[in-house]
């Protein structure tokens, strides 16, 4: 079906004596007047409607909106991957949902179990010693791991003041570590591999005031740090501890573990690596896994198990703790959803995970590399970042062939980051999308490519796109320094 080029709004559609529903009034004393005289007297503007037109307008919202549901969403480092619908059945369930945040630890055994459970699954796969499910997103993982190496660093008495940083690490760390009182110190990627550079940490770290550093590892030009134990004996040597943005850990699953290679804490990406719902403004999950070394500094409550009662509680004594970061304890129905994810593959199945989603993005990379330039051709890992260097000499840009893209149904992949890529266009098909799925897409950005090559490329086939939705091209920058937050003001 094909809607109306604008929806109009529910008040331009309401009509006056609509209602969506007709209840009898209540027998006996009708209620008692508000209290509020400006709430007795004001009259609101709501629409009114009956109930086909709600639906009829709700619905029409609905297939406005872009959705994993609908198709593929190939954002590179965002990592937009299907949530299977039994995820939502399990944490769906009563003795989950109605369970009380204040309710004594002997009423909620089963919760604190499943919790229990997954902090030791998590530790197993990434290789820590203990894992805090706490933090109620990435950032806020992010947050409380350098939070807990600073408490480390001080607890030593040796308060150093600068984190290095990499170009090709993710873009929320410098907040994150500036949040934290640290200086950012940035470092950049070697040009013949987009690695970061050892010679350049060496020098940096001689002074003896790093702190530390933060790494994405697969880095966000999907390449793996394949020196990343070199880099961490190297931070340790120095006095420094290892951060790792636990981003990327999709392409990591069941293959290598950080932990092995030295790194001290990293948080976990629940909705990117254990399919927990993403974006929306709805709750995350952003647990840490840390060394033997910050145990003693994990966010406090910790989950415990008396292993001669086999009962379970909430630890709160512990004096070197960071202390809380997240009311109670984090969100506990994502918790409900990566536990099942995590039950329903199995170690196999989550190493099928990672290595599925290392082969679609070289598939990509070995359909496209003909029509695009790569940023560094190489195998990569879970994303692989392409350039718009061959389209620009046409006259055709990044944000050309993203907008042409949805006109051909889909979703466009994260365009302009990394920054340290020119032009970048950043693909992650993940191990969710069929190889047919992936295949349409290349097929698309193929024939896109091939059009941009014609004469007169840019006027024919990319002003003004998108040309197919009800809504052309966007003024983006005018639309997040002049925000319109309510009709009235349109």
């Amino acid at each position: 079906m094909k809607w109306p080029l604008r929806t109009r709004l529910s008040l331009e559609n309401s009509t006056p004596g609509h209602r969506g529903y007709s209840l009898p009034k209540p027998a006996g004393e009708e209620a008692p007047p508000l209290k509020s005289a400006k709430r007795r007297g004001a009259k609101l503007q709501l629409p009114e409607l009956s109930e086909l037109d709600v639906v009829r307008h709700y619905t029409r919202l609905s297939h406005l909106n872009y959705s994993i549901d609908g198709g593929m969403y190939p954002l590179g480092s965002c990592t937009m991957k299907y949530n299977p619908r039994i995820n939502e059945l399990t944490s769906g369930d009563s003795g989950f949902t109605h369970l009380h945040p204040l309710a004594p630890t002997t009423l909620v055994q089963g919760a604190l179990e499943l919790m229990y459970r997954l902090e030791n699954i998590l530790a197993e796969v990434a290789g820590f010693s203990r894992v805090t499910l706490q933090p109620g997103a990435g950032a806020q993982g992010e947050y409380a791991g350098i939070r807990m190496i600073r408490a480390c660093l001080e607890e030593r008495g040796d308060a150093r003041r600068k984190i290095l940083i990499p170009q090709s690490a993710h873009g929320t760390n410098p907040a994150t570590a500036v949040i934290c009182g640290y200086e950012v110190v940035q470092i950049g990627a070697r040009k013949d591999n987009g690695l970061v550079d050892l010679a350049e940490v060496e020098a940096l770290t001689r002074e003896g005031d790093v702190a530390g550093i933060m790494v994405t590892n697969p880095n966000t030009i999907g390449l793996f740090e394949t020196e990343i134990k070199k880099l961490s004996d190297l931070i340790h040597e120095r006095g420094g501890l290892v951060y790792c943005d636990g981003a990327n850990m999709n392409a990591m699953l069941g293959i290598t573990r950080p932990g092995d290679a030295g790194v001290d804490v990293m948080h976990f990406n629940m909705h990117k690596t254990f399919t927990t719902p993403h974006g929306g403004g709805g709750p995350g999950c952003g647990g840490a896994g840390v060394s033997k070394t910050l145990v003693p500094y994990l966010p406090s409550p910790t989950v415990e198990r008396d292993f001669e009662t086999g009962e379970f509680t909430f630890r709160t004594d512990n004096k070197h703790s960071i202390g809380k970061v997240k009311d109670f304890y984090g969100h506990f129905l994502m918790m409900v959803r990566a536990y099942t994810y995590i039950r329903e593959l199995g170690p196999q199945g989550l190493r099928k995970a990672g290595q599925d989603a290392i082969l679609l993005a070289n598939y990509v990379r070995a359909r496209l590399r003909e029509h695009y330039d790569i940023a560094f051709d190489r195998a990569c890992m879970h994303e692989v970042v392409f350039t718009d260097k061959r389209q620009l000499k046409h006259g055709v840009k990044t944000v050309d062939i993203a907008k042409r893209l949805i006109d051909e149904g889909f979703h466009p992949p994260t365009v302009y980051f990394p920054l340290i890529v020119s032009g970048a266009m950043m693909i992650e098909p993940t191990e969710t999308e069929s190889l047919s799925t992936v295949e349409a897409f290349c097929e698309a950005m193929i024939k896109i490519a091939k059009e941009a090559e014609e004469p007169d490329a840019f006027k024919k086939y990319f002003e003004g796109c998108p040309r197919e939705m009800p809504f052309g091209r966007i003024n983006e920058t005018k639309a997040a320094k002049e925000l319109k937050l309510t009709w009235k003001m349109l």
